[in-house]
């Protein structure tokens, strides 16, 4: 399905102002007020309002449209209007699918109401066909010039069923394209498009959210953006970007700027106050977003307690999280103060540990992000002047199987596979209803034995779920799937493939076909990985940019560099997805696994024409393909440009040029030691001692046994000739003082250790 990215809604001459259908109007700006959503029966008719005012609303459902009528002179427009009106009442019978069959067979194009309502009402079906349905009279009205024939309700229907289904660019791109256009979307429309991007791009969350936001503080009647303007779980979505982000300083203005929008935070905000904590690395102050919850009053939700629960196994702190989970199996409501215990045990085990230096930095870390932090001093101003007694929850809470499910995976992650299974065994036998093990519980069980490489165990937990009919979802096969692959046993992994959709009656996605391709790789089976990446696009299953990126991992690593560069060219022409790092950095990482280092600059220049930068991957791809070509001459060169990278790091960013500057960098043990290792062998002594000052500024242990091992069996001879000329000898004499101050470094004989130490030339 080919989504288009590009202005769906971008204003046409046609859509001006000077229009017959706002020809009455004298601002270029136009809204409308949307319809109750989600209900697809609402009309989408326009009619003309107050002409003071310069915008267009909604009218009710039975108004025939005033001033939007346009005459198609192609057509008898008895004609036309005997179809307008056999589509509208389709329409209204909510017959969207003979409505949209007669649409398909009509000539021309219906009216503006028409054409509104059919858009939201194939949107209000959110299935597949029905969006792409929408799509198509999008695409339609675009390439015709008449986009201005849709209102916002429609576009607003379209935009938040498509975030919903999945296609979160095309949903942003339609918000984006409103806001261009002069339209106000409805809050839920553009809410749930920005609540989407929270976690699949945070960053476009965030911008999306100040876009809409700016557009409404344009107005100054409230009445005009009662349905546009932010409320709290719009303010939530955008918070979640934030913490996912790990924003604080824009989650603060955020915070602070809901009671100014009419907005209360409610239990879901602090909920995500708890997943910025962890973020931050504070565990700390999770208490206090527990504390503050209770102290302004807020309706408290099983969601936070949950939050909790996971923010402590995201922390690797089990023991916490167990005391939690008991506490509310013992029916207790004093757990702030149970917290504030667990806070007093941390303290006092970095003190006790104080002597060591890495428990002293870790002390020195959470009093940083904690306490001292300016950010949740005014978050949680509890946290500076706590209460002497710490409240109470206002009832007690049971915990349920998301939250066992929680604990369960944090046992998983562990490694801790019998405590796993006890926790299941448990759960079966509780008497609440709600905290009996479901599927996302089986699920977990099964993660814990495929990553303890247990497959039979595994599948003994998938045949249970059969058995007393928990069924197993897309995810459970995926993860018995990836077990497979890692065991290498690939025609395993194809008989659950075939089970899966079979006996299960669960197609494979997307994911299923990528973890296949991947497990392909681990047996070095590019044309098996093809065949499955074949089979996905026969099935009708859209690749993603990791199916495209493994293809050519599949390929890089077999060395078929071009057939790599094939799949990268494919890839470039896939609208659906979008080329990033990654992508470039595996067609590098093909061709210079063959030392081809020209094909790979090249490749690295294309990277830079389209706005990529090298980073550590690429740069450390180049460098072993310099070591497998022997070309120590283009190891300079490199390292040149890291030093240039790795400057700006130290000096920051120069903000007089208009071109956007290369992102700093900082180079890992694996590229500095493939570097030093050129230079060594290539006897270029001084760019070693070079890099081997940077390794050392970053924390990172050169290795002196090997580098001194490669000098002694290729350069122990090296200036030990007595019949050479004196030309000679002043030419190799800058080269000499470099060797001298290498072996200096390395701990061999050297001119330093009866001369004085510095790196001037010595008078004999």
């Amino acid at each position: 399905m080919n989504i288009p990215l590009s202005s769906p809604c971008s204003p046409s001459p046609s859509s001006s102002p000077t229009s017959s259908s706002t020809s009455s109007f004298p601002s270029t700006l136009h809204w409308l007020s949307p319809l109750p959503l989600p209900s697809p029966s609402t009309t989408t008719a326009i009619t003309s309002v107050n002409p003071a005012r310069s915008f267009r609303v909604q009218a009710t459902a039975h108004q025939q449209p005033q001033s939007t009528t346009i005459t198609d002179l192609s057509f008898p427009t008895n004609k036309k209007t005997n179809d307008d009106q056999t589509l509208l009442s389709l329409l209204r019978q909510r017959k969207t699918e003979q409505a949209w069959t007669h649409y398909s067979q009509s000539p021309h194009l219906p009216t503006p109401t028409c054409l509104s309502r059919l858009v939201a009402q194939l949107s209000y079906q959110s299935t597949p066909q029905s969006l792409t349905r929408a799509r198509s009279i999008i695409t339609r009205l675009r390439n015709e010039r008449q986009l201005h024939r849709l209102d916002a309700n429609s576009l607003g229907l379209l935009a938040s069923a498509s975030a919903r289904a999945g296609h979160t660019l095309y949903a942003s791109s339609l918000i984006k394209s409103m806001l261009r256009s002069g339209y106000l979307p409805h809050v839920k429309a553009w809410s749930a498009v920005v609540s989407r991007l929270s976690t699949e791009s945070p960053s476009e969350s965030i911008n999306l959210f100040d876009s809409v936001t700016r557009r409404v503080r344009r107005f100054a009647d409230p009445s005009i953006i009662a349905d546009s303007k932010p409320d709290t779980a719009a303010y939530n979505a955008v918070l979640n970007a934030c913490a996912n982000l790990g924003d604080k300083s824009k989650f603060l203005k955020l915070f602070d700027e809901m009671p100014e929008r009419g907005c209360q935070p409610d239990a879901l905000t602090y909920n995500v106050m708890i997943k910025l904590c962890a973020r931050a690395d504070s565990k700390d102050l999770l208490v206090f977003v527990l504390e503050r919850i209770v102290e302004k009053g807020i309706q408290f939700c099983m969601t936070t307690l949950h939050s909790l629960v996971a923010a402590y196994v995201g922390f690797n702190d089990l023991e916490t999280a167990e005391k939690i989970v008991q506490a509310m199996r013992e029916g207790r409501n004093d757990l702030c103060k149970i917290l504030r215990s667990a806070n007093l045990e941390d303290l006092n085990q970095f003190e006790e540990d104080e002597d060591e230096d890495v428990e002293e930095e870790n002390k020195k870390d959470l009093s940083q992000n904690g306490r001292n932090d300016i950010v949740f001093e005014k978050l949680l101003p509890n946290s500076i002047e706590p209460s002497s007694e710490p409240p109470l929850l206002p009832k007690v809470y049971a915990p349920n199987s998301r939250i066992y499910t929680t604990l369960m995976k944090g046992y998983m992650k562990a490694g801790r596979v019998t405590d796993t299974v006890r926790m299941l065994e448990a759960m079966r036998h509780q008497d609440d209803k709600a905290s009996h093990p479901d599927h996302v519980t089986y699920t977990t069980v099964v993660s814990a034995f495929v990553k303890a490489g247990l497959m039979d165990k595994a599948r003994e937990v998938l045949a249970e779920m059969t058995r007393i009919r928990v069924p197993a979802n897309r995810i459970t096969y995926n993860i018995l799937l990836k077990g497979y692959c890692q065991q290498l046993q690939i025609d395993k992994a194809k008989e659950l493939l075939r089970e899966m959709a079979d006996a299960a009656g669960i197609k494979p996605d997307v994911v299923s076909y990528n973890i296949l391709i991947d497990g392909c790789i681990l047996i070095d089976d590019s044309a098996g990985a093809l065949a499955f990446f074949n089979e996905m696009r026969e099935r009708g299953i859209a690749p993603t940019k990791i199916s495209y990126t493994t293809l050519m991992k599949a390929f890089a690593l077999s060395d078929q560099p071009k057939l790599a560069n094939k799949v990268f060219d494919e890839m470039l022409r896939d609208p659906r997805v979008k080329v990033d790092l990654v992508a470039w950095n595996m067609l590098v990482e093909g061709y210079c696994r063959l030392g081809l280092v020209e094909e790979a600059k090249k490749i690295i220049q294309r990277m830079k024409e389209n706005g990529f930068y090298p980073n550590v991957a690429t740069y450390g791809s180049l460098a072993n393909g310099i070591s497998l070509a022997r070309k120590p001459g283009e190891a300079l060169l490199l390292w040149k440009e890291i030093q240039e990278r790795c400057e700006m790091k130290k000096e920051g960013e120069n903000s007089d040029t208009d071109s956007r500057p290369p992102p700093p960098l900082k180079p890992d043990e694996g590229l500095l030691d493939t570097l030093a290792d050129i230079c060594v062998r290539a006897a270029f002594f001084k760019k070693a001692l070079e890099i081997v000052a940077c390794m050392e500024e970053n924390g990172i242990p050169p290795n002196k046994t090997k580098y001194k091992k490669i000098y002694v069996e290729m350069h122990s001879r090296m200036f030990t000739s007595k019949h050479a000329s004196q030309a000679r000898q002043d030419r190799r004499m800058e080269r000499k003082r470099a060797a001298e101050a290498f072996k200096f470094w390395l701990g061999l004989p050297n001119s330093y250790y009866w001369s004085e130490w510095h790196f001037e030339p010595t008078e004999r």
